[in-house]
């Protein structure tokens, strides 16, 4: 998808953690240029998978959602998104997945 061509207004999509490992892999988001997002219904459903995974460290790790257009943002930069989309009534200080769904 061309997302650069998109109208529609940015919304978030899903909770995501991303886990930067300093190492390059394929198909993360648009914005992450190393390491890796997990995302999932909730941002605990991102800590379990990462712990079948692997060590189970939270190393390196910021939570946020993945958006629309593609992009990892963080809880606070997920607030005014989620505003602007309608997503939620009014402002918080940082976005949880329970504001939204």
């Amino acid at each position: 998808m061309n997302y650069k061509h998109d109208n529609r207004p940015e919304d978030i999509r899903c909770a995501a953690i991303h886990y930067n490992d300093g190492k390059e892999y394929p198909h993360q988001p648009r914005n992450i240029d190393s390491g890796y997002v997990l995302c999932g219904l909730r941002h605990h459903n991102c800590f379990v998978m990462r712990n079948d995974i692997n060590d189970g460290k939270r190393r390196n790790t910021r939570q946020g959602f993945l958006t629309s257009k593609d992009r990892f943002v963080t809880r606070k930069e997920a607030v005014q998104i989620a505003l602007d989309a309608g997503q939620i009534p009014e402002p918080v200080d940082i976005l949880f997945s329970e504001d939204l769904y």
